[in-house]
């Protein structure tokens, strides 16, 4: 995968399949502190110890469709090249949480991505999922934080019986995320 967004739309994938009723994914550019942090928090079926010290290893997979998950052992690898980190936390009947930091600066970061269509593509493929995007970023230049936040609950309470689908809902979503998404990033920039 060549974006972070990407690699989180898989972590997400993966809390999905865990029976997550609620997911959280946090993204924090600190360009004052040079790190790119992100997190995926769910309340899943959460791992043992012993799978959760395990699935980084990418011939370790819960999946029955094939015998290796590349996904999160290639995070890690992306992220421990750029002077961060992976780590995960799960306890069985709880949830699970990875956390995820990279130097922003470096030369061999992966690109953020499409953060506006990796949540859309979430929140239209699992709309029975409370999906909570959390996006922040800290100016280099000590200026206050900019925040982001998206929350699919409020937005389903309001539709009823209104389909996700519908194109007018789809356009109002994505340009919501889109504004949403460019005003924190244009405020980091500025």
């Amino acid at each position: 995968m060549r974006e972070i967004a990407l690699h989180l739309l898989d972590v997400a994938e993966n809390s999905v399949a865990a029976g997550a009723g609620n997911i959280t994914l946090n993204i924090c550019e600190d360009l004052h502190g040079d790190l790119l942090t992100a997190s995926v928090i769910d309340d899943g079926k959460g791992m043992t110890p012993e799978m959760t010290a395990s699935v980084t290893d990418p011939f370790v997979t819960s999946r029955t469709t094939r015998k290796v998950g590349l996904g999160i052992p290639l995070f890690k690898s992306a992220a421990e090249s750029c002077n961060g980190k992976l780590v995960i936390h799960s306890e069985v009947g709880r949830g699970t949480r990875l956390d995820v930091e990279f130097q922003h600066s470096h030369i061999d970061r992966m690109p953020l991505g499409d953060l506006s269509s990796t949540i859309l593509a979430l929140f239209v493929a699992y709309p029975k999922i409370h999906w909570l995007f959390d996006y922040v970023v800290i100016p280099a230049d000590g200026r206050a934080e900019e925040k982001f936040v998206f929350d699919t609950q409020p937005i389903m309470a309001e539709l009823g019986d209104i389909s996700l689908t519908e194109p007018e809902v789809l356009a109002f979503i994505r340009e919501y995320l889109e504004s949403g998404v460019a005003h924190v990033r244009g405020a980091g920039n500025g």
